[in-house]
């Protein structure tokens, strides 16, 4: 099968395979596109948590992504963890160079463990120099909050949150409401001219590492192939709402979800 599209990943490692640049290849490649990578950040970590975090040059993060991508253009990007001020600075400036339309950013802050993944100066670069260049921007509850320095606790403060995303230059924002303890799983899709909430089942499981790296991802991929933003972000949802359902029950933390479960999934992409 020939890929459908091609796609460019900024994210750190995941030594464990359940996220970061390991869930985001497996998404890509189940979903029938092919991967290419420039890494931020190695870490050493499980799913009972993070021991260590190495930071990649900024110089070479900006050698992967030119490099790269001047010889394959990517028809979308997807961002991931962006651990300081310097990292945001030579990605965006990288971006700048190799000028993609479709990108989505997931912000990357704190591990499924509850490990801190970026620091404050960065969150700061984050709203003010990378939020307004990207087509889609996928918080989790506790981002949003340190995004817009706001308590979320309903559906109604993540739609709140989302549109304080928007005053900040978002042009499309899903807020993940995995967080909010709802018999459903509440995502809610808000830009300037629409709000959508997608409803996904709660499954009872500890085994959700990776999701938010998978759910961008999977809606990078979809958008890079021709889906508009929003049924991206459906068919996103979707895809791990059934991965979390058929996770393999690996280690004896938070548990990696199951990437392979889009190879039966029959989608047809727009060429």
């Amino acid at each position: 099968m020939k890929p459908k599209s091609k796609i460019l990943i900024i994210a750190g490692s995941d030594s464990s395979g359940g996220a970061g640049i390991q869930a985001d290849i497996k998404t890509i490649t189940a979903l029938g596109s092919y991967a290419m990578t420039a890494i931020t950040a190695v870490t050493s970590q499980n799913t009972t948590g993070v021991k260590s975090i190495v930071a990649i040059n900024p110089k070479e993060i900006s050698n992967q992504i030119i490099f790269t991508s001047k010889d394959i253009k990517p028809d979308a990007i997807k961002i991931g963890m962006l651990h300081s001020s310097k990292v945001i600075d030579s990605v965006t400036k990288s971006l700048d160079n190799i000028k993609i339309k479709n990108i989505v950013l997931d912000p990357v802050m704190i591990a499924k463990g509850g490990a801190k993944l970026i620091d404050n100066k960065a969150i700061m670069s984050l709203k003010s120099k990378l939020i307004n260049r990207v087509t889609l921007i996928t918080p989790n509850i506790p981002e949003a909050e340190i995004l817009t320095k706001t308590k979320i606790n309903t559906k109604e403060d993540m739609i709140y949150a989302a549109n304080k995303l928007i005053e900040f230059g978002a042009k499309n924002v899903l807020v993940k409401g995995g967080h909010l303890k709802s018999k459903l799983v509440q995502d809610i899709f808000v830009n300037k001219f629409d709000i959508k909430i997608f409803n996904s089942i709660r499954y009872k499981t500890k085994n959700t590492h990776g999701t938010g790296c998978t759910l961008s991802s999977a809606i990078t991929t979809f958008l890079s192939c021709g889906k508009t933003i929003k049924k991206s972000c459906e068919l996103g949802i979707n895809y791990v709402s059934l991965a979390i359902k058929t996770n393999p029950n690996y280690g004896k933390g938070h548990g990696p979800i199951n990437h392979l479960n889009a190879m039966n999934l029959k989608k047809k992409f727009r060429k």
